[in-house]
């Protein structure tokens, strides 16, 4: 959502289902909510009285959002691994390469059948 934004194409987030059969104004209000929901300073995130608010009524205005708490770039950190071993690092700068791509103590796990 946020890299589609960032690119000024917000709109690819709705459902193709919906065709046309949707408000583009409300669609474009909405995104923009959920971005300022998910940003990473707590304090920059509205309650939810004011979202509430925020999504009954177009006249309250909305700021602009900040980059969410989880976003880590176009590239996966599948893809950083990938892109470290293809390139022949050593496992210690590999690791590095891994470590640096969060700034938390989250994980990502990848689910493969047997």
């Amino acid at each position: 959502a946020w890299n589609l934004c960032e690119e000024n194409r917000p709109l690819e987030l709705v459902d193709k289902a919906l065709g046309e059969s949707y408000d583009q104004n409300e669609a474009l209000r909405c995104i923009h909510i959920g971005l300022l929901c998910v940003q990473e300073a707590i304090v920059d995130r509205p309650t939810m009285s004011s979202v509430g608010l925020m999504l009954g009524s177009t006249s309250v205005t909305l700021p602009a959002p900040h980059p969410p708490a989880f976003y880590v770039g176009r590239r996966s950190r599948h893809e950083a691994i990938s892109l470290s071993y293809s390139t022949e690092q050593s496992e210690d700068q590999t690791l590095n390469l891994m470590q640096s791509s969060s700034s938390n103590a989250v994980t990502i796990t990848e689910l493969q059948a047997r």
